[in-house]
């Protein structure tokens, strides 16, 4: 009998210590951030209306239905006027970027970042275990991982990552890069670092498709501090990672080709997007929530979706049009919503399908308005508004999301480990915002060019370029 019991009793002993190590498994391949940090040029780099007028005129390819068109869509993108570009663009060598443009433009965003994060993290170079870049448009032999290597004399066992190609989404991938080496390096430090390169980028062409990022995309980047171990996250982590899911889309032809950089057919390159990309993000987005919600909701609102869906559906034949209208309420599981500032339209339509109000989407707005698309550093010039308005509570979650080519839409909840209100890069300016009004003057000063009459006359371009350079 008691031989017996014993054999019964070693499979549970198994389980049991399988289901403790799977527990620990877990407990310290959890992701914590200690600080991040956000770009912020400098004011002979800003881009208000003169300037971008003075840019938009050099370019030899435009005329006057490329400058309504140019017009319509800066004037209603949401951008202010005090967004940054590159020192190359501003200097008007936007046609023919050096090397050493694209490597000086890098290097700004790296070393003014990260030294600001050294010191307020009060963590060594030397101490970082894993180091993550992400820049889309740009590649360097050695790799750009490889100079900040060498800039902060980092150690020769750094576990360094160079990604490339993934646009907006970079930041969200390293994120979930980071926490799946967490679980093969213990109590490590990583550094993940998201920017763009836009001075070498530029488009000179006039293609709509592709003039539309040079009306959306600007300066910036951010540079975060991730920690796996357990024993600092009460007293020194700010967020912690609960749920990350990704989305790709790539195998469709349709989302690979939506978001894509290309020549135009006179050979110039830039960054095209195509007209179906709203309908591409709006299909990724709902397959990546579809993984996302299903951890992190309340069951309680999960039970409550599936019951008025089925109502719905019952409902189908006598009011088709209510059919598709039942939503998860997201004000369930979060509390703040880091949605990517692409355009004024784009927030628009995700705050209209996630149900947001203005008051959620403020941060997004604010982002986009004082710093402009700034790609894969987006999501954190939304945050570091949150903070720096004192909306972060300990306890609150927050749902980021975001999108890029490919066709990628990521997504990940944090949970606010501490009431945050650290100064960041919103200090100098946070008391004016939100402003009264989001509408740059663009169309106060220009709107003259949609009058019908200069369609009948006959204007010596170079000459008016000249005339305005000057």
């Amino acid at each position: 009998m008691d031989f017996f019991l014993a054999i019964c009793l070693v499979p549970l002993l198994c389980s049991i210590i399988c289901l403790w190590k799977l527990f620990f498994q877990w407990r310290n391949s959890r992701c914590y951030m200690l600080a991040y940090e956000c770009y912020k040029g400098t004011d002979h780099r800003k881009l208000n209306t003169d300037s971008c007028v003075k840019i938009i005129m050099r370019n030899k390819n435009l005329h006057l239905e490329e400058y309504r068109y140019l017009l319509n869509t800066i004037s209603g993108s949401g951008i202010g006027e005090e967004t940054y570009c590159p020192r190359n663009i501003i200097a008007g060598r936007e046609e023919c970027p050096t090397l050493q443009d694209a490597l000086a433009e890098m290097d700004d965003i790296f070393f003014y970042t990260l030294d600001r994060l050294f010191e307020r993290t009060k963590v060594s170079p030397s101490e970082i275990d894993i180091l993550v870049m992400n820049v889309s448009l740009f590649s360097t032999l050695p790799s750009l991982t490889s100079r900040i290597v060498n800039r902060y004399k980092m150690r020769e066992d750094v576990k360094a990552f160079n990604l490339s190609g993934m646009g907006c989404s970079g930041s969200l991938g390293a994120i979930d890069l980071v926490q799946r080496l967490f679980k093969s390096y213990k109590n490590a430090q990583a550094v993940v670092v998201s920017t763009e390169s836009l001075g070498p980028n530029w488009y000179c062409g006039n293609d709509r498709n592709m003039m539309l990022a040079n009306c959306l995309y600007r300066s910036g980047g951010c540079k975060l501090k991730k920690k796996m171990k357990n024993k600092f996250h009460q007293i020194f982590t700010i967020l912690n990672l609960k749920s990350i899911a990704r989305t790709h889309l790539g195998s469709s032809d349709e989302a690979y080709h939506c978001s894509i950089q290309s020549e135009d057919e006179h050979g110039y390159r830039g960054f095209q997007l195509t007209k179906n990309i709203s309908r591409v993000a709006a299909k990724a987005l709902t397959m990546n929530l579809k993984v996302l919600l299903r951890r992190v909701l309340p069951l309680s609102e999960l039970l409550r979706y599936v019951a008025a869906t089925r109502y719905r559906s019952k409902q189908a034949n006598f009011q088709p049009h209510e059919a598709n209208r039942v939503g998860l309420n997201l004000k369930a599981g979060f509390d703040h919503f880091c949605v990517p500032p692409i355009s004024s339209d784009v927030i628009d339509g995700i705050g209209k399908g996630l149900g947001l109000n203005e008051y959620d989407l403020e941060p997004t707005r604010m982002a986009l308005h004082r710093f402009g698309n700034t790609s894969a550093g987006g999501l954190w010039y939304v945050l570091g508004y949150m903070e720096a308005k004192k909306r972060l509570k300990k306890g609150n979650k927050i749902l980021m999301i975001s999108f890029g080519a490919g066709y990628e839409c990521n997504s990940c909840m944090w949970e606010v480990m501490r009431d945050l209100d650290s100064s960041n890069v919103w200090k100098d300016c946070i008391e004016s915002y939100p402003p009264k009004t989001l509408i740059n003057s663009f169309m106060d000063k220009y709107s003259w060019i949609h009058d019908e009459c200069l369609s009948f006359v006959r204007f010596d371009w170079e000459a008016l370029r000249t005339g305005i350079t000057l």
